[in-house]
């Protein structure tokens, strides 16, 4: 009888122990501070979403934190990557919201960034995106058809970011004649360069950001929307007659290489921490962005700003992470050729 009693007591504390960890792991935000770290510069499609999802996940982080922006671009969210990986607090306190591109940068170097994008633990993904080649209404390049004949002057930020991958990968494997200045510090400037005529055309710009960044123009048709490379069909580009850059390969293992560049966009905005972060934190942030992306409120920002979500969990981008840096070394290398010059 005592033994017996001695085994409830024993199963008994366990019970307890187990309630009590849940408990606490909700209780670490009280009080706290949530940084989230931005990998592109102030005004871009990546910005305005994640200081859109700032202003609303607190409500559902139990604890209700603060939640702060901080803008780390360079390097196409490569820098912003690595400052998670190795220097940022691993206690579940800072968020990156990072460019895809600069997760599958590793990939695609092949060599050591600094970090290791398949053991970062992803919370979500708020949007599968299309990305667009477009020019101003006005430029004598008008559709992809004329942009294989005529020189164009294609603005790009730095290596690794959506609009340097996009451009070299139209030229090198869709026939762009394109002419790439590289080097502007993210896609807010491109657009300013496109809008002063210093650049003719951006590759790489997500559909919905664009919608977000610039909506009266977008509404108004001053873009001549050139090339459209989804992932899933986007009804309103479809409508408008934009051709698809899987159109244009040339054969088999190009057509490889290009849907393997564009996987990223199944997780064209994700978010993310440190793989130390403990799991019980990383189930109840997860949870916070899922509660977030189906908030009535949240949603009637996202219909004002005319954005889209179109979400993906944090277990379903872990896997397609896992997934790409699977692939056949010889799609992988001809991806690398050709995004780059």
């Amino acid at each position: 009888m005592i033994m017996k009693c001695k085994q409830w007591s024993a199963v008994a504390v366990f019970a307890v122990s187990l309630a009590a960890a849940p408990a606490r792991a909700a209780d670490f935000y009280e009080g706290k501070t949530v940084t989230m770290i931005v990998g592109s510069d102030v005004g871009g499609g990546f910005d305005i979403f994640a200081r859109l999802f700032a202003r609303h996940l607190g409500r559902f982080i139990p604890g209700s934190p603060a939640i702060v922006v901080q803008n780390m671009p360079g390097a196409g969210s490569a820098k912003a990557a690595g400052y998670i990986y190795s220097a940022a607090p691993k206690d579940g306190t800072v968020i990156g919201a990072l460019n895809p591109g600069g997760l599958i940068a590793p990939l695609f170097e092949g060599r050591n960034m600094g970090y290791e994008a398949a053991r970062f633990q992803y919370l979500a993904s708020a949007d599968t995106t299309a990305r667009v080649c477009f020019t101003m209404k006005g430029t004598k390049v008008r559709s992809f058809a004329e942009a294989q004949r005529e020189p164009l002057v294609v603005g790009a930020g730095a290596v690794g970011s959506s609009s340097f991958d996009y451009a070299y990968l139209h030229k090198n494997l869709n026939g762009g004649q394109f002419k790439i200045v590289a080097g502007y510090k993210g896609m807010a400037d491109i657009l300013l360069a496109l809008e002063r005529g210093e650049v003719e055309a951006v590759c790489g710009y997500d559909w919905s950001g664009l919608k977000a960044a610039k909506p009266q123009q977008v509404r108004d048709g001053s873009f001549n929307l050139l090339l459209q490379l989804p992932v899933q069909p986007v009804k309103e580009l479809d409508d408008r007659g934009v051709v698809k850059a899987a159109s244009f390969a040339a054969n088999a293992d190009d057509l490889a290489a290009l849907e393997l560049v564009a996987a990223q966009q199944l997780f064209g905005r994700p978010y993310l921490v440190a793989p130390e972060v403990p799991a019980e934190r990383v189930a109840i942030l997860r949870k916070a962005f899922d509660d977030t992306m189906q908030d009535a409120e949240f949603l009637s920002e996202v219909e004002r700003l005319r954005l889209s979500v179109s979400p993906a969990g944090g277990g379903e981008v872990q896997k397609l992470m896992v997934q790409m840096y699977a692939a056949p070394k010889h799609i992988v290398q001809r991806a690398k050729e050709a995004i780059r010059p």
